[in-house]
């Protein structure tokens, strides 16, 4: 399996048999848009730099809410939370969803904007991958993101919707740095690969990595 970041909270999963595109965004946000094409798209929210639909080619399925979903040996798990810490009256109802692709467990917490409650993460019995934000502001930042990692010991971590000098979405975000800073692990970090090359993770592996991917646009 690999995964690409192409920017800000949009990644390419592409298994064995099956290609996933989560949270296509705007190139108003600054970014450019390389073309993608994907069997399944998925969108945590109705917002501007997550739901650009039509950036995406042949897909089979659009999934944009809570629910289970099964595709070409693939299953997904939406879940219902919130973008702000006052259950969405600010910014609005978040999806994040579960992956199970290949036999690996995939998190991608959309802009989760505070704490998970018991049940949430009770709902969430395995993470192997954890696609977080840590920019802060709009989501919860690196305090929480580190936090939200105590709590799934994913294998690994991908830190997104982060400042870059090229993002101009209109809102302010913080830098990737600050989180690296907060999660204080010096052997544990990767910066600047293409794509993340998994076959498997092992049930006993140490620790968990923190991977900078470098993005496509």
């Amino acid at each position: 399996m690999e995964i690409t970041y192409i920017g800000h909270s949009c990644f390419k999963i592409k298994g064995k048999t099956l290609s996933i595109v989560i949270d296509p965004y705007d190139p108003k946000i600054g970014y450019k848009l390389p073309k993608l094409s994907a069997d399944v798209v998925l969108v945590t929210h109705d917002h501007f730099d997550h739901n650009n639909l039509s950036a995406v080619s042949d897909s089979r399925l659009v999934i944009d809410g809570p629910g289970e979903y099964e595709i070409g040996g693939a299953f997904v798990y939406g879940r219902s939370v919130y973008h702000d810490e006052k259950q969405g009256a600010e910014r609005g109802k978040n999806t994040m969803y579960l992956i199970t692709i290949d036999g690996i467990d995939i998190l991608h917490v959309g802009d989760l904007g505070h704490e998970l409650s018991q049940e949430d993460i009770e709902k969430i019995p395995n993470v192997d991958i954890l696609m977080v934000p840590v920019g802060g502001k709009v989501t919860i930042g690196a305090e929480k993101a580190s936090e939200l990692i105590s709590v799934f010991e994913p294998a690994y971590v991908l830190p997104m919707h982060y400042k870059t000098l090229d993002f101009s979405g209109g809102f302010e975000l913080d830098g990737v740095d600050k989180f690296l800073d907060e999660m204080g692990v010096e052997n544990g970090i990767k910066k600047g690969l293409d794509k993340l090359t998994i076959s498997s993770v092992k049930e006993d592996s140490e620790g968990t990595e923190v991977v900078v991917l470098k993005p496509t646009h």
